[in-house]
């Protein structure tokens, strides 16, 4: 019986360090400083490394919109992208900014990406 206990501690010791360590989420969930307007043509932009940075953004709707999505040393599925809606698919380089013309977005229709393998994503909300 002493076996099973110590079995059974042990393993809620590692999911209590799992929770400690890896719940806290390390991105910012909204945020509105990945986003700017220039010259009347708004521009998102997200890191793709180990998944997109930030996850969820707020930008307007009823601009031109461009998203920027920026690597650095980007290895990892996070570089193979997919935007569905706009039928764009793609992997990116490893070093730089690539471009992405999305158009003028609707207030209510969310832009998502996600990577090749489904494991990473984001999403851009459109409000007037």
């Amino acid at each position: 019986m002493n076996k099973t206990v110590s079995i059974i501690i042990t393993f809620g010791l590692m999911v209590a360090l799992g929770i400690i360590f890896f719940g806290k989420s390390n991105t910012n969930p909204i945020s509105a400083q990945n986003v700017e307007i220039k010259n009347g043509v708004q521009y998102i932009t997200i890191d793709a490394k180990g998944g997109y940075f930030p996850n969820v953004s707020m930008a307007k709707a009823g601009i031109p919109t461009k998203l920027i999505m920026k690597t650095s040393g980007t290895y990892d599925c996070s570089a193979a992208l997919v935007i569905r809606s706009i039928g764009f698919q793609k992997i990116l380089q490893q070093n730089g900014e690539t471009e992405i013309d999305i158009g003028m977005p609707k207030a209510g229709e969310p832009l998502q990406g996600i990577c090749g393998m489904g494991m990473y994503s984001f999403n851009i909300n459109f409000e007037n």
